[in-house]
C-alpha cells in the first residue's frame, strides 16, 4: 500500500512537520534537507521527489526548523544542530519503514551542508548523498569522514558555489562525482535545469541504493 501523508516528527524537544511518501515495493527512502528560506513545500525539491517516487523510492520532505526557530537567522547556519536532526530523522524513518531500510540524503544549499555533516557522523549508515547547489564547505570538518557515495550538482552559472564544491570534493574520501548543469544558475530556474537535476539524482540513488540488479525492473 502506498503512503502519502503529512507527518509530525518528534525530534528532541520539538516536533517537525514533514511529508512522507512511500510507494509500493519501496527501494529505500530519500530524506530531503532544504536550504535557507525554503520548506517541505519547496517546488524545486518536489520536482526531484516526484521522479524518485515513480522509481519506487520513498521520500521525506520536512522542515528542519520550527516556525519559531526560523525567526533566528543563526539557526539556519547551525550545521551541527541541523545535521543532528537529520540523523534523528533517519532513525525515525527506519523505525517506521524497517531497521534495514536504505536511507539517502538529498540536500540543497545549506541543507546539503547539514546532509554531509550527518553522513559523516559516527555510525550514520547512509547509502548515498546528492547535493544540489549545495554548500558542502559548511561541513568541512566532517567531509573526510563521509562514507556514502556523494554526487555534487552545480549550475555552470554559479561559479562561487562551483569553486566551493570542487574544494569540498577534494576533501571527500568516499566515492564522489561533480556534475555541472550547463546554463543553470544557483536555483536551477532555467528551462530543463531541474529536470537534469532530477535525472542525475535518480540515477545516483538507483546505482547506490539497490540490493540487486533485478530490482531495477519495472522502473
Amino acid at each position: 500500500m502506498t503512503t502519502d501523508d503529512e507527518v509530525s516528527l518528534p525530534i528532541g524537544a520539538v516536533r517537525l512537520a514533514g511529508h512522507l511518501t512511500i510507494p509500493e515495493r519501496v527501494r529505500g527512502v530519500v530524506i530531503f534537507a532544504h536550504g535557507s528560506g525554503s520548506s517541505r513545500h519547496s517546488p524545486r525539491n518536489r520536482h526531484v521527489a516526484d521522479p524518485l517516487n515513480h522509481a519506487r523510492f520513498g521520500t521525506l520532505l520536512f522542515d528542519l526548523l520550527t516556525s519559531t526557530e526560523e525567526q533566528d537567522r543563526a539557526n539556519v547556519f547551525d550545521i551541527p544542530m541541523l545535521g543532528e536532526r537529520l540523523t534523528e530523522v533517519s532513525q525515525w524513518v527506519r523505525s517506521e519503514i524497517g531497521p534495514t531500510s536504505k536511507v539517502g540524503y538529498f540536500g540543497a544549499s545549506t541543507g546539503a551542508g547539514a546532509a554531509l555533516w550527518a553522513a559523516g557522523s559516527p555510525g550514520d549508515d547512509i547509502a548515498a548523498v546528492v547535493s544540489r547547489g549545495g554548500r558542502p564547505d559548511l561541513a568541512a570538518d566532517r567531509l573526510p569522514l563521509v562514507k556514502a557515495p556523494t554526487l555534487l550538482i552545480v549550475g555552470s552559472r554559479d561559479p562561487k558555489v562551483e569553486t566551493l564544491n570542487r574544494e569540498a570534493q577534494s576533501r571527500l574520501r568516499a566515492e564522489s562525482r561533480l556534475e555541472i548543469v550547463p546554463g543553470a544558475t544557483h536555483l536551477f530556474e532555467e528551462p530543463g535545469a531541474l529536470d537534469e537535476v532530477a535525472r542525475l539524482a535518480r540515477e545516483w540513488f538507483v546505482e547506490h541504493m539497490e540490493d540487486s540488479p533485478d530490482e531495477e525492473e519495472g522502473i
